[in-house]
């Protein structure tokens, strides 16, 4: 039988699921009987939740087309560049690759970070351009824009000369010629089966057995799972292997309980699996990503691919305000490192330190929403913890002077809106590149950022463009530190004892500003309820009920009405603190809170800095 391997890598939200979704049903994985469920890879509750890919997912259908029978091996990726470990780790497992591009938005900053790492490991591409039946679509300029960033990054002349295909995802067609319309993915099949090489280890099925980990989870029953391409030999249940680390040297011998290879949406155990076949192996308990699998007698490891390095970090720590424990089981903090150190295992984007203080880890990642996802996956799982501001990881250059992570920013906004988003950036010292009509009375706008100016500026675009904006980053390089930037503009207001809100306080302190709690809530002294309407702090009392007299007179008592709180999300909360504050987060709750709690400390170590 043939075999393929292919990954669709694309941008965030430009419909690699969806489409995976319409090549699954349409190669009769699903029974008749069977539900089908929309996204169907995206497995996990947060990427149901968010509409995002987190983990990159293998899959595989079986095609009978113009080549006779194959067995495509499909890896659905994520888009977004903070996910970016988990797409560097899986592109060294497939030979081919479908970049799919939305008709209408065409090429942008993800597409370049992810196309740049597929041809640099010399994969063949085929380019897709999705969504054609959108009402703004112009494929032939977004096949023209993809053509000129194929060679703008460097793409071999084989490379640059890619096939391409339209297609639907959402409606489940894809055709060679616009002027011929399709009904089904034939097409695409077909052109993964052509233009997508088998892989070159089948010939190497006689040789010692060999394989690269990419990929890690556990299972209840079968214990550590390790995914990824077998390079060469056979893997057969009950055979004794041994795991490599990178330079070479054993970390464990055993044997294969279980060899699982993927077949539709669900893993099957297998007999036995040949060179070039993606599966799972059960068996090994302390080998892990990046580490070979092999025959006894094989003494070499398998290069592995080097991962970027975290460009931004933060402080996870034991939750110590006067609430902890409340609503969590998990608070030690020998309970939070092993959680930690066990995501750092299998997410190798992630890396995670511990400080001088005992209680606290330096959590290093590739952007906010990869700490964030983490931090509210622990909180779903019972976890109390505290979180510092992000900071960005700085390099030392060769003469010494500080380097600081510089991104590649797109901005697609309403015209009227260009003014003000670019007058902010600036002032964030961000330089503005290219900046041009993107067709929809819509303007795109190109500029390279330090990262640490769009720590917490995502709420104020969404605030400044009336939520019409759409912002996408990738990491670019690091550039010598650009200086000061200013941060918040607003204070806050900072509850000054402990006990419930009253209604009738928080009513008092609407016209002070913004409030983040509503009335009965437990707070206590050094938590931020609000926000100020002016630059400096403020201790407040949202606790004092109203004095009652004995004279009652109708009227005189008018009804307390509060204005709805505003209460911030996980990612608005990490990124609107300032260095001297910490989120609270519980299974239940978050706070956002001061790191000293008692105002008169506070107002000293103000003083002494």
């Amino acid at each position: 039988m043939n075999l393929r391997n292919v990954a669709i890598i694309a941008h965030v939200d430009h419909g690699k699921t969806t489409l995976v979704d319409q090549l699954l049903a349409q190669s009769g994985v699903f029974r008749a009987n069977e539900a089908t469920t929309e996204r169907a890879m995206d497995s996990n509750d947060q990427e149901r939740e968010r509409g995002i890919t987190i983990l990159a997912k293998c899959t595989s259908v079986l095609w009978n087309g113009k080549a006779g029978e194959t067995r495509i091996n499909i890896i659905d990726t994520p888009g977004h560049a903070d996910f970016g470990g988990e797409v560097e780790r899986i592109l060294g497992m497939v030979d081919g690759c479908v970049l799919l591009v939305d008709a209408e938005e065409g090429v942008m900053p993800q597409t370049k970070f992810v196309l740049t790492k597929a041809l640099k490991m010399g994969l063949k591409p085929i380019l897709c351009i999705n969504k054609v039946d959108r009402a703004h679509a112009d494929p032939d300029r977004v096949h023209n824009a993809a053509f000129d960033l194929f060679a703008a990054i460097g793409a071999t002349d084989e490379q640059l000369d890619f096939p391409h295909i339209y297609a639907s995802g959402r409606a489940g067609w894809a055709t060679l010629d616009l002027n011929q319309p399709s009904d089904n993915l034939s097409p695409l099949f077909d052109l993964i089966v052509d233009h997508v090489p088998a892989p070159k280890q089948v010939e190497a099925k006689d040789k010692p057995f060999q394989i690269l980990n990419v990929l890690i989870e556990s299972d209840p029953f079968l214990g550590r799972l390790l995914t990824g391409r077998i390079e060469s030999g056979k893997a057969v249940p009950g055979m004794a292997i041994k795991a490599l680390s990178r330079d070479g040297k054993t970390i464990e011998q055993g044997r294969i309980t279980k060899v699982l290879a993927f077949r539709g949406l669900k893993r099957q155990p297998v007999d036995d699996a040949e060179a070039g076949d993606i599966v799972a192996i059960a068996g090994m308990s302390k080998a892990t990503v990046a580490d070979t699998l092999c025959a006894l007698e094989v003494t070499e490891a398998l290069p592995a691919q080097p991962i970027d390095p975290p460009t931004i970090s933060m402080t996870v720590s034991v939750n110590d305000s006067p609430l902890a424990g409340r609503e969590g089981d998990k608070v030690q903090s020998r309970v939070i490192r092993d959680r930690l150190l066990k995501e750092a295992e299998a997410n190798v984007a992630i890396r995670v330190t511990e400080t001088g203080g005992k209680d606290a880890f330096e959590v290093a990642g590739r952007g906010e929403l990869q700490l964030g996802v983490l931090i509210e996956n622990m909180r779903r799982e019972g976890f109390e913890l505290s979180i510092s501001r992000p900071r960005v990881v700085y390099q030392t250059g060769e003469n010494g002077e500080r380097l600081e992570p510089i991104e590649d920013v797109v901005i697609d906004v309403d015209d009227e809106y260009t003014g003000v988003v670019i007058e902010k950036l600036s002032a964030r010292k961000a330089e503005l590149k290219d900046m041009g009509p993107s067709g929809a009375g819509k303007t795109r706008i190109q500029l390279a950022s330090p990262s640490r100016s769009l720590i917490g500026y995502q709420g104020e675009f969404l605030t400044d463009t009336r939520g019409s904006g759409v912002l996408n980053r990738v990491f670019s390089h690091y550039e010598p530190h650009k200086g000061a930037i200013e941060g918040r503009l607003k204070g806050v207001l900072v509850s000054n004892g402990d006990g419930e809100t009253a209604a009738f306080a928080l009513w008092n302190l609407e016209e002070r500003g913004v409030m983040f709690v509503g009335a009965g809530e437990k707070t206590y002294q050094g938590m931020i309820i609000g926000e100020n309407s002016r630059a400096d702090d403020l201790d407040v009392n949202p606790m004092k009920g109203k004095q009652l007299t004995n004279v009652r007179a109708a009227g005189k008592d008018e009804a307390v009405r509060l204005t709805p709180p505003r209460r911030p999300s996980l990612e608005q909360a990490i990124a609107y603190i300032e260095e001297d504050e910490l989120v609270e987060v519980t299974p239940k709750s978050i706070r956002l809170r001061k790191q000293v709690l008692n105002p008169s400390f506070r107002k000293k170590r103000v003083r002494e800095e």
